[in-house]
């Protein structure tokens, strides 16, 4: 019975954002592929299963280029199509520049950009082969603006828009969709785990996830170009980012990003 249901992979699902996604396309009859960089990754999978689909979890790093290619190579073993994928692994870093280290920020780049291009070349070229795929590529409200003391977290994000937008645009007729997830600040351990938990935006309120992921999965379904993730106020942030000038975002950012220990 299992082999009858259609099959999403999502990487970074062990918890947080992903393991909500991950959530939708179970309550909604998918089987699922799931990678994630702890052994927390297996007891995704097993509060996968009690929606009465299969999942297949990988533990695989995803800073690695083997890691990626590991998680590929497991879902390619199931011998099944891959009907939507969800690249959700990402990374976040505050501080000051002149203060963060290069190892960690490079660590980023290679989740964010490196992980994500490497991990789509692989998606879309199965895809193309079946003919029919949908991709949702997590990027971030911060995709929208410039982002002081998230200055290299922020731009990688904007490679994920702006990657997703123009894969969208050359796939338009092969039956593959590809639609982008801007989620604003969200009820994860994201920024605690960046190091933000000091900053105004680490302890503000936050998007509820569960939401997030439904807003983002939805969008995936109806083939929308990109879905801001969050609530009305969220969405507005996005509208207004728009038209602010740069610098004018910029500084608003840093404020909201600053570390309490770090100098105007």
């Amino acid at each position: 019975m299992s082999q009858k249901k259609p099959l999403a992979m999502i990487t970074g699902s062990s918890s947080g954002l992903g393991l909500e996604l991950a959530k939708q396309f179970a309550q909604n009859g998918y089987d699922v592929a799931i990678s994630g960089s702890s052994d927390r990754i297996f007891e995704a999978a097993e509060t996968l299963r009690e929606y009465g689909i299969e999942a297949y979890p990988l533990k695989a790093d995803a800073s690695t280029y083997d890691g990626v290619e590991d998680f590929w190579t497991f879902v390619s073993k199931l011998d099944r199509p891959v009907d939507a994928a969800v690249l959700n692994v990402g990374v976040g870093l505050g501080g000051a520049f002149v203060d963060t280290d290069l190892d960690d920020e490079l660590r980023l780049i290679s989740i964010n950009i490196t992980g994500l291009v490497h991990m789509t070349k692989r998606v879309v070229k199965h895809m193309i082969s079946h003919k029919n795929g949908k991709i949702l590529i997590v990027s971030s409200i911060s995709a929208t603006q410039p982002t002081p003391y998230e200055t290299v977290y922020g731009p990688s994000k904007a490679f994920g828009f702006s990657f997703a937008e123009s894969l969208r645009q050359e796939l338009l007729e092969t039956g593959i969709t590809i639609t982008a997830l801007l989620p604003g600040a969200t009820d994860t351990n994201f920024h605690s785990n960046a190091g933000m938990g000091s900053s105004q935006i680490g302890s503000s309120k936050k998007n509820d996830k569960t939401l997030v992921a439904k807003q983002g999965y939805e969008a995936l379904m109806n083939n929308e170009d990109h879905v801001v993730g969050g609530d009305a106020e969220t969405k507005q942030i996005a509208i207004d980012n728009r038209t602010i000038p740069e610098p004018v975002k910029a500084a608003r950012h840093a404020k909201q990003a600053r570390l309490q220990n770090e100098k105007k």
